[in-house]
């Protein structure tokens, strides 16, 4: 769900917003990292360095950090939802006021 929807959305509890946006902030950071960790390899003769390349490599490297962020394999989505949801005082389990 689009971050700009999530706020007004009534359907989510606190908890599962904050999971949300926790998920999407780690999705953001990956791509970062990722993008930065392609432009490290040395070109070559054999790849293709044209706009409709570096596209498809966006959407790939898009698609892998969204991926990775899903599996919770990262581990930083699970950390800063822990801590959002501390300093807003919800329970984890439940989504409510503690």
């Amino acid at each position: 769900m689009p971050i700009e929807q999530l706020a007004g959305n009534k359907t989510l509890s606190q908890s599962e917003k904050v999971a949300q946006v926790s998920r999407q902030f780690e999705a953001v950071l990956l791509r970062q990292i990722l993008g930065s960790a392609r432009k490290t390899v040395f070109k070559s003769k054999v790849s293709e360095d044209s706009l409709t390349s570096g596209i498809y490599q966006d959407l790939v490297t898009g698609q892998l950090a969204d991926s990775i962020s899903r599996s919770g394999s990262f581990g930083l989505a699970r950390s800063l939802q822990s801590q959002l949801q501390h300093q807003l005082g919800t329970d984890a389990t439940k989504g409510k006021k503690t």
